[in-house]
């Protein structure tokens, strides 16, 4: 008999990168609370993962963080003064997302050592289950939350899974790329993992693209993971362990929304513009107003 598939209840967010690449923006204000529209970046990736299920959301924070932990906190002088001045709409937007009393935890990754270390820093609260993963600076557009998706597959298939989109093959030595027993299918078993093949060298177009639901024992692994790509504990190796040596299944899961890498600047300024068109209330009087500039 087959092991029950135990279910997704925390989701990890890695937030202590410095953000060096949005200076002089960033040197008092986190990366993550930069605003795409009118909410954070850090704001919308919680969003998929409590439309997704999610109940405990674990931020994994660095120096000079705290605001994220205040912006996922209630604002008293704020929601009073709302109250006060009858901004019931603006009252009940703040209030209503917020998480509820104990499902945020907040612990610190005191060095840069990269992704694996990240994960692996939230191991305590985590405990013994599986848990999601959602890297912040990858924003995830389209009509179905990319982690429903992968939680609807993780139902059905258990095990490990990450989320792919396909890249032009010429850039594949960008990314960490999966190798798939068929590239075409919604979800489908990964054979292979390469972080940033050299050119001409991948075992498909497949690109991982932030999202993650995986099993505890990768944490064991990530405890003993030596230094791997630039020096940093690549979350890649330990799940390339986890899946050769003990033979945990990893599927992929197939995104084919948008993907907008707020780490970036390009990214974040496209991120802006069509998560605003997509609004009912901003797309027609920004796509009038871009045609201008254009």
């Amino acid at each position: 008999m087959s092991k029950p598939i135990k279910p997704i209840r925390k989701a990890v967010f890695p937030v202590a990168g410095l953000g060096t690449r949005f200076l002089p923006a960033t040197k008092a204000m986190p990366k993550e609370m930069l605003t795409v529209v009118d909410r954070p970046v850090i704001q919308h990736v919680v969003d998929e993962a409590r439309d997704a299920g999610i109940e405990h959301f674990i931020f994994v924070t660095g120096r000079n963080k705290g605001v994220i932990e205040d912006h996922f906190d209630s604002q008293f002088e704020l929601e009073r003064t709302l109250m006060e001045r009858g901004k019931k709409r603006e009252l009940e937007m703040i209030t209503r997302d917020l998480p509820g009393a104990g499902q945020t935890s907040f612990t610190r990754q005191q060095a840069p050592l990269g992704l694996g270390h990240a994960v692996w820093c939230a191991r305590e609260i985590v405990g013994n289950e599986p848990f999601a993963l959602l890297l912040p600076d990858m924003l995830h557009h389209s009509a179905t939350a990319c982690l429903t998706d992968m939680m609807k597959a993780y139902n059905e298939t258990g095990g490990n899974l990450i989320a792919v989109s396909p890249v032009p093959n010429d850039q594949t030595h960008l990314y960490g790329i999966v190798g798939v027993e068929n590239a075409k299918d919604k979800v489908t078993s990964i054979k292979s993992m390469v972080e940033k093949p050299p050119r001409g060298t991948a075992p498909s177009n497949l690109h991982i693209t932030g999202r993650y639901i995986l099993q505890p024992e990768i944490f064991d692994l990530l405890s003993r993971q030596e230094a791997g790509a630039g020096g940093e504990i690549q979350l890649t190796d330990a799940m390339i362990t986890l899946m050769e040596e003990k033979k945990q299944t990893f599927s992929a899961v197939r995104f084919d929304g948008r993907i907008y890498d707020c780490g970036s600047k390009i990214g974040f300024l496209t991120a802006n513009v069509a998560y605003a068109l997509a609004r009912d209330d901003l797309g027609p009087s920004l796509k009038s107003e871009l045609k201008k500039l254009m």
